[in-house]
């Protein structure tokens, strides 16, 4: 026998099964669990406890996709053009795959076209004829459909947006990768392991179903390893104040003296405030105490049926306005540096027009991380927000009040679905394995609800109607004005971020009433965000306040890049805002506290 014969031989074993009778045992175990996940999304939309918005969702994606389909189908000539383009790589490919039949030994060893993708990592899709003809039959066909949306004309931007982004979910759904037959390396563990790799995987999927009440709760990392207030939220302080919508919390100084000027954090209440307060070593918040500021965090509650009315002005007052009048009780000091991440920093912004309105100066600057202002190019968060979808939402939210974090966490990881999707849906599903403890993913799965008059309109004044960079947000019945704020303000925006994009957050800035100092960070939402200088990891860019003559793309090419974390750059900045040192102090209104951080409101459930 030749040796291409016996190499042949031994590959066709890796992927015969070995044991029929345990394989058919395990594949009937496997859609036992299956049934059980298939129940679990069934039960609450049959017993009418879900009121499931991705209906709306499914809705907007046939109509944008028909509106590129009428494009291409609209002129038979056109469809021709389509269908010969198509069919004429498939052709090439057939002939290709002939060629290399033919001469399989030396086809075997020819470098993969185009760059490294992850999910075809497996040598066996380019040694193997079979999967290497499925790999490059899916990318042409995938190249073909985004040609089809980009070539289409008479579309218009929101459209060819959400046809862009709803074919980019539909490729990455049924790549190959994704499924047994079709994954040479799933296959090979399938047939391997006699089937017992889907058993756990169907029983991890039954688990995860159930675990989000008929919303799949993707788990993206292994959460035994992890505890708020056990190893993440470890910075000493304590509870000073609270109210039916959040939690104050002070910091413990660990510096003898520190800057007289308090600072305010306000996060966001999608997720928890622990992302700044991860393990030792990554907190931002030990980090800011050690640099000599006494900091306060709002802790917002994870709002049930009771909070359905709690708005954004309930938001404003209850929280960064409670917030300041805890600070002044706690430490005598009525001027307050402020920090907003994400939507915490909109809503700082939002807050500082209204309080200026009100004649309220107690922020006396503001830090914006990842926050936008303007939503006019706010990525592709906006294919979820038309008058369609928030209707859908709302009426989800009104038996209960409030929208399950399952539902931005889902919108969220979308955006990133090759990345933050498929590859926990074969690791954890089809090898049946348990991702690994990371504590940055157990944060993004540790989900929040939001309060239905909130949410709704945070979703219409903001992303649907760009009503606050334009001066049209009405809070308090005060129509509130951006450019009224005129104190120092410092607005990072990161690289690569997906939810708060660079361009959008540059926009924004220019809304302010004073030059913004702008900082591009280096990679994304979260990492170029939670970057510590002690890890030595991305860089971030600094140049001229932006302005409306300088576009973003011209402000990107000339600015400065320094190699780093911007943490000490924004600490260079603030100093000169932070008054002197005083005498370090002790969390506490008048001696007394409620209890230790991280307190009782960032752990519900």
């Amino acid at each position: 026998m030749s040796r291409t014969a016996d190499t042949a031989e031994e590959g066709f074993a890796a992927y015969a099964v070995k044991d029929p009778e345990t394989f058919a045992l395990n594949m009937a175990r496997a859609v036992e669990q299956a049934g059980k996940a298939a129940s679990a999304w069934l039960a609450p939309r049959e017993n009418g406890t879900m009121a499931d918005p991705a209906g709306a969702i499914h809705g907007e994606m046939a109509a944008s996709l028909s509106q590129v389909a009428n494009y291409w189908l609209s002129e038979p000539a056109r469809a021709f053009q389509a269908q010969t383009r198509l069919m004429a790589g498939y052709l090439g490919l057939w002939t290709a795959a002939a060629q290399r039949l033919a001469a399989a030994e030396h086809a075997a060893n020819d470098a993969p076209a185009g760059a490294p993708d992850k999910r075809f990592a497996d040598p066996e899709w380019q040694k193997n004829l079979f999967f290497d003809f499925l790999r490059q039959a899916y990318l042409m066909t995938a190249r073909w459909a985004q040609d089809m949306v980009t070539e289409a004309e008479g579309l218009d931007a929101g459209t060819r947006q959400r046809a862009r982004f709803y074919v980019g979910q539909i490729l990455n759904a049924i790549s190959p990768s994704n499924f047994v037959p079709t994954n040479p390396e799933l296959y090979r563990q399938t047939v391997a392991e006699n089937g017992e790799n889907l058993v756990r995987g169907m029983t991890m999927f039954a688990e995860d179903m159930a675990r989000g009440a008929g919303t799949l709760r993707l788990r993206q990392t292994g959460g035994d390893g992890f505890s708020v207030g056990g190893n993440l939220a470890l910075t000493p302080g304590a509870v000073v104040a609270e109210n039916d919508i959040c939690q104050i919390i002070q910091y413990t100084p660990t510096t003898k003296t520190v800057f007289k000027r308090p600072l305010l954090i306000c996060p966001p209440w999608i997720n928890k405030f622990y992302i700044l307060d991860l393990a030792p070593g990554k907190s931002f918040i030990a980090w800011l105490v050690e640099q000599g500021h006494t900091v306060f965090v709002i802790s917002w509650v994870n709002p049930t049926e009771r909070h359905a009315d709690k708005d954004w002005l309930s938001y404003i007052d209850e929280g960064i306005v409670f917030a300041l009048d805890t600070i002044r009780k706690a430490t005598r000091q009525s001027e307050v540096n402020a920090m907003g991440y994400c939507v915490g920093g909109t809503l700082l912004s939002a807050a500082l027009a209204l309080l200026h309105a009100r004649g309220d100066d107690r922020i006396r600057t503001a830090t914006l991380l990842a926050t936008q202002v303007d939503f006019t190019d706010a990525g592709e968060l906006q294919v979820f927000v038309d008058e369609r979808q928030i209707a859908a939402l709302d009426t989800a939210m009104a038996a209960s009040g409030t929208l399950d974090g399952g539902h931005m966490a889902t919108a969220f990881n979308l955006l990133r679905s090759q990345d933050l999707i498929w590859p926990y849906v074969v690791g954890n599903y089809m090898k049946g394995r348990e991702p690994p403890p990371f504590d940055l993913l157990y944060w993004n799965s540790d989900a929040t609800r939001m309060t239905r008059a909130n949410h709704l309109f945070y979703l219409r004044n903001c992303y649907l109607e760009n009503r606050l960079s334009q001066g049209r947000m009405e809070l308090d019945g005060t129509v509130i004005d951006m450019s009224s704020v005129t104190i120092p303000v410092y607005s990072l925006a990161t690289k690569e971020d997906h939810i708060a994009p660079a361009r959008s957050v540059y926009t924004g800035a220019m809304a302010f009433g004073s030059d913004v100092t702008y900082v591009l960070g280096g990679s994304g939402h979260i990492a170029g965000v939670v970057n510590p200088p002690a890890k030595g990891k991305y860089q971030y860019w600094t140049g001229p306040a932006p302005d409306a003559g300088t576009s973003f793309d011209a402000w990107a090419q000339a600015a400065d890049m320094t190699p780093g974390s911007w943490w000490p750059h924004w600490q260079g900045w603030i100093e000169a805002h932070a008054g002197k040192r005083v005498k370090a102090r002790e969390p506490g209104i008048g001696g007394k506290t409620i209890e230790p951080a991280p307190g009782r409101y960032v752990r519900g459930a």
